[in-house]
Parts: C-alpha cells; sequence; structure tokens
C-alpha cells in the first residue's frame, strides 16, 4: 500500500522548484519523532497550531482598534488568516512551499498580547527582560502549549516564526514570503478598517496610493502581490524598486494618520494601567495563576510566568480578571 506521505514527498519535487524547501530536507524537530504516515512534517506543523489554544484566542485579541463597535473589523485571527492566504498564493506562484509558508503564517502572532502592539508596548516596559510579540510567538510554540510541552515544530518552521518581523541573514524564501505578506496585509486592511471606522475617508487617501494601487482594498492588496511575483527571482522574494517606494509611503502614511491617531488611539492610555496592575498582582501572588505558570515562575521566576499568562489572555479576559481583581462590585446583606 502507497503511503500518502511519500507520495506527497516526491510530488513536491516536481511542484517545488530551486530555491523551495522540500519537506524531505527540513532540519527536524528539537525532539525527534516519527514520520506521519499521511501528512508531510509541515502539514503536520499547520494541523497543531491551528489545533492550539493559542490559535483560537487570536480570535479575541485585538488587531489595532481596541473595542470596535461593529462586526466587521479585524481580529488578530483575521489578520492571520489573511496573512495565510497572501503567502500560499505567493508560494504557489514562485513554486516554493506552500505548506511551509502556511505554518509561519498561521503561527506568527500566536504571542501577541491583549490590546495589540499597545500591549505589546506596554508588557516590553513593565517586564524588566522586555517583551517582543514574536519572541513569544517562539516561546508559545516551543514551551507554552501542550501543558508546557511545546508543539514541536520543524525547525524552518520555529525560525519563521521568530524573525517573521525583522528577518535574519539565513531567510529562506518561503519565510521572506511571509514577512512580506504580513506587512502588505495589515497596512491594507487597517486602511480599510480605519475608513470603515470614519478615521479616514476614502477620498483622504493619498493620490499616490490611489493611482499606484487602486482605490478598493481587493485592487491595492492585488497590486502588491502581482508585483512580488513579478518581481521576485532566485531565490529573493522582493517587491520592484518603484512598489517599494509605494509600500513604505504607504506604511509611513498609516503611522502618521491611523497608528496615531487620537481618535482610533485614544483609548490605548488605559492598557498601561491595566497590565502594570495585572503584572503586578500576580508577581506578587503567583499562586493566582494556572498550575502550568505557576510551574515557571518556580523555575524561571514569577516575572517570567505572569508575562506569559498576560500576554496569552484575550482582551476581554484581561479586561474580567481587571475588574474581579480591582474593581469593586455592589453588594447588598441578605
Amino acid at each position: 500500500m502507497a503511503i500518502p506521505r511519500v507520495e506527497r514527498e516526491q510530488a513536491e519535487r516536481l511542484l517545488i522548484g530551486p530555491y523551495g524547501l522540500l519537506s524531505e530536507a527540513s532540519r527536524g524537530r528539537l525532539t525527534p519523532e516519527p514520520e506521519c504516515d499521511i501528512r508531510p512534517c509541515f502539514q503536520r506543523d499547520i494541523d497543531r497550531i491551528i489545533h492550539s489554544k493559542s490559535f483560537r484566542r487570536l480570535k479575541h485579541k485585538t488587531q489595532v482598534f481596541l473595542q470596535p463597535e461593529g462586526d466587521h473589523y479585524r481580529t488578530r485571527l483575521t489578520h492571520t488568516l489573511e496573512v495565510s492566504r497572501l503567502s500560499r498564493t505567493v508560494a504557489r506562484a514562485l513554486r516554493l512551499n506552500e505548506d511551509l509558508t502556511e505554518a509561519i503564517a498561521l503561527g506568527h502572532d500566536l504571542g501577541h498580547t491583549p490590546f495589540g502592539h499597545a500591549g505589546e508596548r506596554a508588557l516590553d516596559r513593565i517586564y524588566p527582560g522586555g517583551f517582543k510579540h514574536y519572541e513569544q510567538s517562539l516561546r508559545v510554540v516551543d514551551v507554552l502549549e501542550r501543558d508546557g510541552r511545546g508543539l514541536n515544530l520543524c525547525y524552518e518552521t520555529r525560525m519563521g516564526i521568530l524573525h517573521h518581523t525583522h528577518g535574519a541573514p539565513d531567510d529562506i524564501p518561503e519565510q521572506t514570503t511571509v514577512r512580506l505578506c504580513d506587512q502588505i496585509a495589515y497596512i491594507n486592511h487597517d486602511l480599510d478598517d480605519a475608513i470603515r471606522a470614519g478615521i479616514l475617508t476614502d477620498e483622504a487617501v493619498p493620490e499616490l496610493i490611489r493611482r499606484r494601487c487602486g482605490d478598493r482594498n481587493s485592487e491595492r492588496i492585488d497590486a502588491f502581490m502581482r508585483d512580488m511575483i513579478e518581481a521576485s527571482g532566485d531565490g529573493r522574494i522582493r517587491l520592484s524598486d518603484e512598489m517599494r517606494e509605494v509600500f513604505l509611503f504607504f506604511k509611513g502614511f498609516m503611522f502618521s494618520d491611523v497608528y496615531t491617531n487620537p481618535v482610533a488611539k485614544g483609548e490605548e492610555s488605559k492598557v498601561d494601567g491595566i497590565l502594570q496592575r495585572l503584572y503586578d498582582y500576580y508577581t506578587a501572588r503567583p499562586e493566582a495563576m494556572p498550575g502550568e505558570f505557576r510551574a515557571i515562575a518556580e523555575s524561571e521566576g514569577e516575572g517570567r510566568a505572569a508575562v506569559d499568562y498576560i500576554s496569552g489572555m484575550t482582551d476581554s479576559y484581561a479586561m474580567e480578571k481587571y475588574g474581579q481583581l480591582f474593581i469593586p462590585f455592589a453588594w447588598t446583606v441578605k
């Protein structure tokens, strides 16, 4: 009887080009495991990520706007799914390993805090060791998931997660693909959400962006994706010089007019206080955290355990815990 994994690995030799990474060429897992008869190694990584608790919590974590009114704003989960689809599109067009790009994309934000980047900046100030969501994402898959056993992902998936923000000298094309698609996704969908929220109007989008990329979200994403596919080659994933100029202008516009907009960010000043008080509480009372975090407190210190616990919270759970701990509730005598 044929083994599906072996058949797929053989098919990869035909489907994946000279610069893509074959599943059978992976550097393997931290803890060696028997191969699955059905799935190649990176497909197993995908399944482990999407079945993780950290992945499910992304549904209730802020992307950009804190507590937006409405059902159609992006969350950290929908952002992750958009990055995954864009990455697979590029990988297929350039004959890279689609499973590896998808695994990296699905795992890249598992360590993100509640309250978006405001939460990340707060924990970076609060925790003496500093906090970066990409480092925490790797810690989630290596240490925190499955009650401290981690997901035991492949080396290439792990390094793609770790380096999805800034890259590394030994990046492979699949990792670079996710990094660029992540940036293309967030500037475009954050602009779309800003227009939906009334922070910007369609007419406020700079003429350079509209002329080079289009007037609608789908047109803008398509322009960037087509350019990346056409400009990439020889194992290098990139935008053309012309489109990179537009991308940098687009990103600068988003930081000046959306990411620092006082209307959009008016509530973020409260995030520091919420996370600081939670951190102080749990470092002083590690016994109040769930068992797996109490174990971390004993082995790595109360601060490390508190950061692991708090960074994994959803927005609503963080506010719920804050309310339980610090806001008095009305009571009556029966």
